[in-house]
């Protein structure tokens, strides 16, 4: 997600529209970010947190979809509201995964570690999209589409991590 954030102002911006229209494609994207949360884990309760997650990566590559098939102003809107959602979906998901594997007492150790390795992957995915954005060569469009091309081998680990997760609770149970 945050590949794809961090390079949308300029892309936007290099596509020919105005920083108020990249600042307003952004606040849609933290809107759709967060908004979310206030059902995503009623939808866990329900669903699981594994389908939740699998939704996410869905969301994401869909965003990722959208923002390949053109550069107008709406297909960045939906694009980033789609890896908005993904995300949430995804963290939320990741996060009570995570918390559901430890007993109280690793999980505070766990959640540090934990957002130190995820934080520390959201730093080094800003100096990549920014790398991947402006140093791809041709034009504003060519960096954005190898940036999202690049959120593929992405969502094919953080799926393949899933269905992975998922065998293993699935051997667990038997």
């Amino acid at each position: 997600m945050n590949l794809v954030m961090t390079s949308t102002p300029l892309a936007v911006v290099g596509c020919g529209f105005s920083a108020s229209n990249a600042a307003d494609v952004v606040r849609f994207h933290v809107l759709a970010m967060y908004i979310p949360s206030f059902f995503t884990g009623h939808l866990i309760l329900r669903f699981g947190a594994e389908r939740v997650i699998a939704c996410g990566l869905g969301l994401l590559g869909i965003g990722s979809i959208i923002a390949l098939s053109g550069t107008t102003l709406n297909h960045f809107y939906a694009a980033l509201i789609f890896v908005g959602a993904g995300w949430n979906f995804g963290f939320v998901g990741g996060t009570t995964v995570l918390v559901d594997s430890h007993s109280p007492e690793e999980r505070g150790r766990v959640q540090g570690m934990n957002d130190l390795f995820v934080f520390g992957g959201v730093t080094m995915a800003s100096f990549a999209s920014g790398g991947l954005m402006n140093c791809s060569g041709r034009s504003p469009q060519t960096g954005w589409t190898i940036v999202n091309i690049g959120v593929a081998p992405l969502v094919i680990f953080g799926g393949l991590a899933l269905f992975s997760l998922v065998k293993r609770h699935r051997m667990n149970r038997c």
